[in-house]
């Protein structure tokens, strides 16, 4: 992903607007070491990209696809517009060019 580092002290609301996020897959999500069934891992990706990073040139992380971990079960149509709710996100990773994202549910916007 790109321009994250901008977002240090990360604002979710501030970067996911301007942003439409398609649903793309949901997968089981497990605690690594013990195989527990945590919820699920919700894949999107990112349509369209009106965000203002404030910079002439700045490339966009339009088609940028994003993993949402969310604590319970889901069922999500394939490609339906969504919204996550109540997002905790950390930029991390070496180039901080990686972002965690957990919600406590997704909404539906749009089938």
């Amino acid at each position: 992903m790109k321009n994250l580092n901008q977002f240090s002290k990360f604002d979710w609301d501030k970067f996911v607007n301007g942003k439409t996020l398609m649903h793309v897959r949901t997968e089981e999500w497990t605690e690594y070491e013990t195989g527990k069934h945590l919820g699920v891992k919700v894949y999107a990706l990112i349509t369209t990209d009106n965000t203002d990073y404030g910079n002439v040139g700045v490339e966009l992380n339009l088609y940028e696809k994003l993993m949402i971990k969310v604590p319970r079960d889901l069922s999500i149509p394939k490609g339906a517009e969504i919204v996550p709710v109540n997002v905790v996100s950390n930029v991390y990773g070496e180039y901080r060019n990686q972002l965690s994202i957990t919600a406590e549910d997704i909404e539906v916007a749009s089938e």
